[in-house]
């Protein structure tokens, strides 16, 4: 693997040991990737969201969209609005999210409803999903006040007992996944080894092995997309991910879904950009102090690391789980079709004289830095729906009607 070298290894001792334990108590002296980046990422005590160190904002490692202000929550907001009417205005609307970071979407989309659709919001209950649990620590201290809040693992929300939308923003991506490298025309898979510090002061050094595949639905998970790594177009060497975990997740949402929407948002690509030829090293990144790079062996356990989403395995994964697909587009135009424009619009020169310029300047910012193509105005957006009536899948969501 071709990594950036980089002269800082903040990697946290104790994780990089627990991590060493568990690949000398393997056969083989190895773990799957994947097994690596969840215990980087989400060990109870000493993974990257589970540590005392802030992930997110200006502070942390990276800045998702509700970072930049209330205006992607509100405009969010107004979709959640259409989908309950949409769904005969049910009492028992849910918005289920998955993934809540520091709960400042949550406050902000709450705080709208409340304020400007009252008759929704007194029959809302808004779930959150988190499986870190300092992250949730600090949701439930922000959003204590908040009654119609609360927070419910997957085994405590009942099959096919939701009515509404499960959301999510930047989920998919922090997903474990599977590493594989094509040798000599086949599908081999890539593990995480150690080598054996020579003296207590030396630090562990994570390497990579390629051994047989781990499991076969490896294999599965390329035939459901329509992938070939066979074609001679990719040549020795080419590596890339599979996101077993991004499917198992899907699975589950279909089961507790009984009926309305799923609300994807993130970085990625359908499956012939994500495995294209020239895509030679795969899309894996780390984020460390809001710098990415490629190398998920140093700064263990305090940096982020990510890998693109598949999209058309997501897709295809909710169709065999009773998905249906409603709509896919850049979250640039699903904002703009919200009514983002009409708020950018209203950053008249007027407004600029009412603020102070400093004000004035960061919220034009913020409001294009959500719609910028090169970075989030470029994120997908992968509407799904279960349990629709025909008339009700024969009406266009608002933030999938692609602006004039």
């Amino acid at each position: 693997m071709k990594v950036q070298q980089s002269d800082i290894n903040d990697s946290n001792p104790e994780l990089c040991a627990l991590i060493c334990e568990r690949i000398a108590a393997t056969p083989q002296q190895r773990i799957t990737f994947a097994e690596y980046m969840n215990l980087a990422l989400y060990h109870p005590h000493h993974g990257y969201y589970n540590s005392d160190r802030p992930s997110i904002g200006k502070q942390g490692d990276f800045i998702t969209s509700p970072h930049w202000g209330a205006d992607f929550a509100e405009v969010l907001a107004k979709q959640f609005v259409e989908m309950w009417e949409l769904l005969d205005r049910p009492f028992n609307f849910a918005i289920v999210e998955m993934g809540a970071g520091r709960g400042t979407f949550a406050a902000n989309v709450l705080q709208y409803l409340q304020l400007q659709h009252p008759d929704l919001f007194k029959t809302l209950t808004y779930i959150i999903v988190e499986i870190s649990s300092r992250l949730q620590a600090e949701q439930r201290q922000s959003l204590s006040e908040i009654e119609c809040i609360k927070w419910c693992n997957w085994d405590e929300i009942v099959n096919d007992s939701i009515v509404g939308c499960f959301f999510s923003n930047e989920l998919v991506d922090a997903l474990p996944v599977h590493q594989f490298i094509l040798e000599e025309g086949q599908v081999r898979e890539i593990y995480v080894a150690a080598e054996t510090p020579k003296n207590e002061q030396e630090e562990i050094n994570f390497i990579e092995v390629i051994g047989e595949v781990s499991t076969p639905k490896i294999a599965e998970c390329l035939d459901l997309v329509s992938i070939d790594l066979s074609a001679s177009v990719y040549g020795d060497g080419y590596r890339s991910e599979v996101n077993l975990a991004a499917l198992d997740w899907m699975s589950t949402v279909a089961q507790k879904l009984q009926r309305g929407y799923l609300l994807t948002i993130d970085y990625g690509y359908p499956a012939h950009r994500y495995y294209n030829p020239r895509r030679r090293e795969g899309t894996l990144q780390c984020y460390y102090l809001h710098r990415y790079h490629n190398n998920p062996y140093i700064n263990v356990g305090r940096q982020d690391l990510t890998a693109h989403v598949n999209f058309t395995a997501l897709e295809r994964q909710g169709e065999l789980c009773g998905l249906e697909v409603v709509g896919f587009t850049q979250q640039a135009l699903f904002l703009m079709a919200l009514g983002l424009g009409d708020r950018i619009a209203s950053l008249s020169t007027n407004n600029a004289e009412v603020l102070n310029m400093a004000t004035f300047l960061r919220r034009r910012e913020a409001l294009h830095q959500l719609i910028d193509p090169m970075g989030l105005g470029g994120f997908g957006v992968l509407v799904q729906c279960k349990g629709l009536r025909e008339e009700e899948k024969g009406r266009i969501l608002k933030g999938l009607i692609v602006p004039d």
